[in-house]
């Protein structure tokens, strides 16, 4: 009789242990390149989650051992991992919605106004449905400033010298390169440097931090300080299936840090990407080129126009509501 009992309440015990492991949730979440400025606010979600929950729901963060970037929205979708980061440029087809964001000279000023506007384009239902497509489900944006290029030759003193230039710049950026006669051409972050250095591309579009992490600066020459064509929109995607089996306490603790990490990504990148990117410069000899205005609003009126036309008609084409996203974003913006 009590070998029977101390059997039943050993596995008693022995089960209470598996329910209460079973219980703690771990998320692997799909990035790349090295930390930096541009997932501050992953990992800064990362840390919160674990406070809230006592480390019961945790963020495994991985920097290219998961999935290639290009890849990410593919694992999203048939649920490798449960979070990930990727940019709409790398399969425009895939996430055509979210590509009205990437529109050349939207007016984006501001960090804020980035994180605005994103978040209103991604809760729109054009977008959830167009990302539902793939089980995954939109985040946060990973709002950077308006790209500019960094490049080594001969410097572009005016806009006409950018007629034949290899650039790599996607999305809109990519579009307004090919109105001033440049040649954008795609290539993924991990590989810019080498592209830079070995001749295949020219010139690179990046974001300040961008420049430094990949070590674009490390070999450009000069550096354009006011072009600002655009940006890129990289947001963060969970599974949808991953998120929805989380429990109520868990996904309170996951969703409601969102608001707060991007308070934090913009502080850091305002107060400390762009406070070093200056120096930076000067320590290496860059030599900055600015446009005068005049040049600038004749790039603009060659680009913003026809690239938004094109955008519309191409993916009202798709089935998408094009035009009211177009509008959307343009509400948003006060423009």
């Amino acid at each position: 009789m009590k070998l029977n009992l101390l059997k039943s309440t050993t596995v008693a015990i022995f089960s209470f242990a598996l329910v209460g492991e079973a219980a703690a949730t771990e998320w692997n979440v799909s990035v790349w390149g090295k930390r930096r400025a541009f997932t501050e606010h992953v990992e800064r979600l990362a840390e919160l989650i674990s406070e809230k929950t006592n480390s019961e729901f945790t963020l495994n963060i991985s920097y290219g051992g998961l999935s290639k970037n290009r890849e990410n929205l593919d694992g999203i979708s048939i649920g490798a991992f449960e979070m990930a980061q990727f940019c709409a440029g790398y399969h425009a087809d895939k996430n055509p919605s979210i590509t009205v964001l990437e529109l050349p000279f939207l007016g984006v000023e501001t960090l804020e106004q980035e994180v605005e506007v994103s978040m209103a384009v991604y809760q729109s239902q054009a977008a959830i449905d167009d990302l539902a497509r793939w089980n995954a489900t939109l985040l946060m944006p990973s709002p950077l400033p308006q790209y500019n290029i960094a490049g080594k030759g001969s410097a572009p003193r005016t806009l006409a010298d950018f007629e034949g230039m290899a650039v790599r710049a996607t999305g809109g950026v990519g579009r307004a390169m090919a109105a001033v006669d440049g040649v954008p051409t795609s290539v993924t972050a991990t590989e810019v440097r080498q592209a830079l250095d070995s001749g295949v591309v020219s010139a690179v579009a990046f974001a300040p931090h961008a420049h430094m992490s990949y070590g674009t600066i490390e070999g450009a020459e000069w550096w354009t300080t006011n072009l600002n064509p655009g940006t890129v929109k990289c947001p963060v995607v969970v599974n949808t299936d991953a998120l929805n089996a989380l429990s109520d306490s868990e996904r309170d603790a996951f969703l409601g840090s969102v608001d707060e990490v991007l308070d934090y990504y913009v502080e850091y990148y305002n107060n400390q990407t762009m406070a070093a990117w200056g120096p930076a410069l000067d320590g290496r000899g860059i030599d900055r080129i600015t446009y005068t205005d005049e040049e600038l609003a004749t790039f603009r009126e060659a680009v913003a126009g026809p690239a938004a036309a094109a955008w519309i008609e191409e993916n009202t084409a798709r089935g998408l509501p094009a035009q009211e996203l177009y509008d959307l974003v343009i509400e948003t913006l006060g423009n």
